[in-house]
């Protein structure tokens, strides 16, 4: 586990020899076998996501390995090749070794964690829910440590003060009395060094104690937390359906889906559930407009303005803008200061964050760049596509802070059902051979 970027597939390749270590060695048994599915498969380019894992696991598995190193097998699959995969998980008899942020897998399918944070690996053996558990109570312990330091930061800075015109105050009198010859030159020498002497010693430690205290602070890494404020115009009430879709059809030159009849009202949370290829996609590109999709039938559907997309690849974001001219076009009529009050609640701080292009940012740094978009103008009607799909865990956390607190409809497709609950989907439609049914 860890964030993006952090390592992870480094270390599986590592693990096989496939990278060697900058520093130190690796060893193994003699009788070791690996099987190695990596997170992006290049091979079998006709086939889609689902079914390029699919022969790479069966071709690694044909080796008999003791060792099973997956890189994120859950993406992009179907909840039918996903139950399949999970049993295989759970029945396999070697070593196995994943990189995951499916809570499902990390649930149910291990019972050691590693966790990369700041080059190290820290290593927990227990549960998924016993790690959480730990680190919320970790959490609680760290904001209070930061809390006291931060206390003690601002008692040491009124002391330094305190101490630098105490010091300043006896430099005066000490000055004022040789002028007045209150003092013998050489006592006055002596007391002006002894003063200094003692207002140095204070100055150094206090120093000391800030520096003590600034060196742990500077490493306890808290995860942010996104706290939303959705526009005025999301405030959609009342039961009135945005989508309804009476005897409808869409597909290409052909029908995919037939017989379509759903409704969707301003306060649903729908998902769309179906395996590989049963034609979510296509539905949801005819929710959009999408011209190269043919519709038949009644489809009531909000005007495009006001509703918002966001897929895994992030694909509403202009990459030849910065951070700031993407807010800045949704709102043009914005101050200065509002913008950056608006991009600060998505952890966009910095001046370089700010200023940055869209094409440099991290995948969960454009998950957060869409959700401030949308949050700024919210949409009567949110469709997401397949949000978590590689992303890590606290982004994904960042994802499902904002989309509790959505005031509008949403349509999602997703097989995460982890991520379906803690979103509170409240409607489920399947997708098979072609028809929608409401699943119950």
């Amino acid at each position: 586990m860890g964030q993006n970027g952090s390592g992870k597939s480094t270390l599986l390749k590592m693990l096989q020899g496939l990278v060697e270590p900058t520093i130190g060695d690796i060893q193994w048994p003699d009788n070791i076998v690996f099987g190695y599915v990596p997170q992006v498969i290049e091979d079998f380019e006709s086939l889609s996501g689902g079914q390029r894992l699919n022969e790479a696991l069966t071709q690694a598995l044909a080796l008999n390995p003791n060792v099973l190193l997956l890189d994120e097998p859950t993406n992009h699959l179907d909840l039918r090749n996903r139950r399949s995969l999970m049993r295989l998980l759970k029945n396999y008899p070697g070593t196995l070794i994943i990189v995951s942020h499916d809570v499902e897998v990390l649930r149910t399918c291990v019972d050691t964690l590693w966790h990369i944070e700041n080059g190290k690996v820290h290593i927990f053996s227990g549960s998924y829910d016993d790690y959480v558990q730990e680190i919320h109570i970790k959490r609680a312990s760290l904001e209070e440590e930061v809390a006291r330091l931060d206390r003690q930061k601002k008692d040491n800075h009124h002391a330094l003060m305190k101490e630098q015109t105490r010091a300043k105050n006896s430099r005066l009198r000490g000055e004022k009395h040789i002028e007045q010859r209150k003092w013998p030159t050489i006592v006055s020498d002596a007391k002006a060094r002894r003063a200094a002497e003692t207002s140095g010693r204070k100055k150094r430690a206090i120093s000391r104690s800030k520096q003590e205290l600034t060196d742990p602070l500077s490493e306890l890494r808290l995860p942010e937390i996104i706290k939303p404020t959705f526009s005025l115009s999301a405030s959609h009430g009342g039961s009135k359906a945005l989508v309804s879709l009476r005897d409808a059809a869409c597909g290409y030159q052909h029908p995919i889906l037939q017989h379509l009849n759903l409704s969707v009202s301003s306060q649903t949370r729908a998902a769309i559930c179906g395996d590989n290829g049963s034609g979510k996609s296509t539905m949801i590109k005819a929710l959009l407009n999408d011209p190269e999709v043919t519709k038949s039938g009644q489809w009531l559907t909000p005007k495009q303005t006001d509703i918002g997309y966001l897929d895994q690849h992030y694909s509403t974001l202009n990459h030849h803008q910065t951070v700031l001219e993407s807010i800045h076009t949704v709102v043009p009529t914005w101050p200065h200061a509002d913008f950056r009050r608006h991009l600060n609640d998505f952890l966009f701080r910095k001046n370089e964050e700010v200023n940055a292009f869209v094409r440099t940012l991290s995948g969960g740094e454009k998950a957060r760049l869409t959700l401030s978009q949308i949050a700024v103008k919210t949409p009567k009607l949110l469709i997401l596509d397949e949000v978590t799909n590689n992303l890590d865990l606290e982004t994904r956390d960042h994802i499902i802070q904002v989309l509790k607190d959505y005031p509008g409809a949403m349509i999602v497709i997703s097989h995460d059902e982890d991520f379906l609950k803690a979103i509170s989907i409240d409607s489920y439609y399947d997708i098979e051979n072609g028809i929608v049914t409401m699943m119950i």
